[in-house]
């Protein structure tokens, strides 16, 4: 029973760890919450950048859904890496992290708007809480990239 315990223990302490971890927020002495931010590139568009700060409840079972993103070109995008992209209004998730041991995650998912040309990143919880699914936009527009395609103007 007291490895079992200690097994748990030692799980949840790495629940919360992340590679991609670059800051972290104490909010306060009297209290198990803290905001991380991780840094994301884009596995296909890799000129993009998202970080994305959510709360993390160390001592929890489940951390609450509420998040933002805010996405950025950090690099080229090229029309290579855009011809590989999902063009559907659904677009693709590119990220996904537990956010509890009861199946609720956060996702990001990359979703382009042909019209302006823009590349839109929506992070969400898979979860209602509160009557409500937690969710947070950023945009990328392609235009000053390769990948940006001029329009055609008609006479």
């Amino acid at each position: 029973m007291k490895k079992l315990c200690m097994l748990i223990c030692v799980s949840l302490s790495l629940f919360g760890c992340s590679d991609s971890e670059v800051g972290d927020v104490s909010l306060g002495l009297f209290t198990t919450k803290d905001i991380k931010i991780d840094a994301l590139q884009d596995p296909v568009i890799t000129g993009v950048t998202c970080h994305i700060s959510s709360i993390e409840a160390n001592l929890d079972l489940a951390d609450p859904s509420d998040s933002s993103i805010a996405c950025r070109q950090t690099g080229a995008i090229t029309s290579d890496m855009f011809a590989k992209i999902d063009k559907s209004p659904s677009g693709e998730v590119v990220f996904k992290k537990s956010k509890s041991i009861f199946f609720k995650n956060m996702k990001v998912r990359r979703i382009y708007d042909a019209k302006s040309q823009t590349l839109m990143y929506v992070s969400y919880s898979t979860k209602e809480t509160s009557g409500s699914y937690k969710h947070s936009l950023s945009t990328v527009p392609l235009w000053g990239t390769e990948a940006y395609q001029a329009p055609v103007l008609v006479q």
